[in-house]
């Protein structure tokens, strides 16, 4: 069986030094907000390109956080609304609705199923107040014309960079794209750690101390309390295995990208339409996921022939249960998208072997 994702294959490269990073942490008595988150914090902003980094627990709270510190800071209220792509992973829009905003959903582009920005002024309001684009399966967005909206209408930009670490778009990376912008590191991550994890990107000084204040129980010192905030903070141990994958992104990417070009070139069938490369550099491949008309056919073919795929994502958010006052609402693009995608396997550990006989399979299907 190609196994979809090889995790295990994937962390045994740096295994020694993984270990080495977790003695270190043990050896140091000292497990939270230590020396090791402050030196990840500092490699992975300079990474992106950012003044600031602010470690988190998970991609989650990265992007509840930055709304919220903008609430505490008073660019937003109760019941502004935030401009999101309508075939997102759901988190994207939790991260609104629980800070008591309202997401407004914008249809993707078909081919690259991005946040289309043609069709974002039509659903700006008095009661919008940022952009939310989501850089899916790791390609960026089209940050110019987006920000060129923003401007005009004086709206923040907010990026979901949950799979799109070391992405460019032009000459800056993914995370220094907008206002500010939040990262997941889940263990299934191009930039992944062995259990949860997350950031926030920024280059406001203000929005970083409020946002690290909030994610310390509100406060800015010990025992003192500026907010009603939450606990989510990146621990030691994570940070110190993050900062020895960090190394290495630029080369698992580089791995990724020769696999996808594999893909693209060479797979060749008319049931099966592969994804649209912008450029060489806003790609990171996350996921590669290609659409066909008749998808479970497809995946149950494709595990029959001994390779095993993902769908990224079965159901849109508005035909969730969590969202049942969106259900009689319509997005058809994004609708056809979370209908008709199928992830294929990719990592920096699959082999040529198993990447051509994925290709010969996938060319195989009738």
């Amino acid at each position: 069986m190609i196994p979809f994702l090889d995790l295990k294959g994937i962390n045994a490269q740096y295994r020694s030094e993984l270990i080495e990073a977790c003695t270190r942490v043990i050896d140091s008595g000292w497990y939270i907000q230590g020396s090791e988150c402050k030196a990840f914090e500092e490699e992975f902003a300079e990474y992106c390109g950012t003044k600031y980094a602010i470690g988190v627990a998970n991609g989650l709270d990265a992007l509840i956080l930055i709304l919220r510190a903008y609430k505490e800071m008073g660019v937003m209220c109760e019941r502004d609304e935030v401009i999101v792509p309508s075939n997102t992973y759901i988190a994207s829009i939790l991260a609104i609705s629980e800070n008591g905003l309202v997401p407004v959903l914008v249809e993707p582009d078909i081919d690259t199923y991005l946040i289309d920005p043609n069709k974002i002024e039509a659903h700006i309001t008095s009661k919008t107040k940022a952009i939310l684009p989501v850089h899916l399966y790791g390609q960026t967005c089209e940050m110019d014309a987006i920000n060129a909206i923003a401007q005009k209408y004086n709206l923040k930009v907010i990026e979901d960079s949950a799979q799109s670490h070391g992405a460019y778009y032009k000459d800056k990376r993914s995370g220094n794209l907008g206002d500010a912008s939040g990262f997941s590191f889940y263990p299934g991550k191009n930039l992944g750690a062995l259990g949860d994890g997350g950031a926030v990107t920024t280059n406001d000084e203000a929005l970083a101390n409020t946002i690290k204040a909030l994610a310390n129980y509100g406060s800015h010192k010990k025992y003192e309390n500026l907010y009603k905030g939450i606990n989510s903070r990146l621990d030691e141990m994570q940070a110190a295995l993050l900062r020895v994958k960090l190394r290495y992104l630029d080369e698992e990417v580089e791995k990724r990208r020769a696999i996808a070009h594999y893909y693209l070139q060479n797979i060749k069938n008319k049931h099966i339409v592969l994804s649209t490369l912008r450029a060489e550099d806003n790609h990171v491949w996350h996921l590669f996921v290609i659409r066909t008309k008749n998808r479970d056919a497809l995946q149950k073919y494709l595990l029959d022939n001994g390779i095993q795929t993902l769908i990224h994502y079965p159901i849109p958010p508005h035909k969730q249960n969590a969202y049942t006052e969106w259900h009689d609402h319509s997005y058809p693009l994004g609708e056809q998208i979370h209908d008709e995608v199928l992830s294929l396997p990719i990592s920096g550990v699959q082999s040529l072997e198993d990447t051509r006989m994925i290709v010969k399979v996938m060319n195989d299907y009738q």
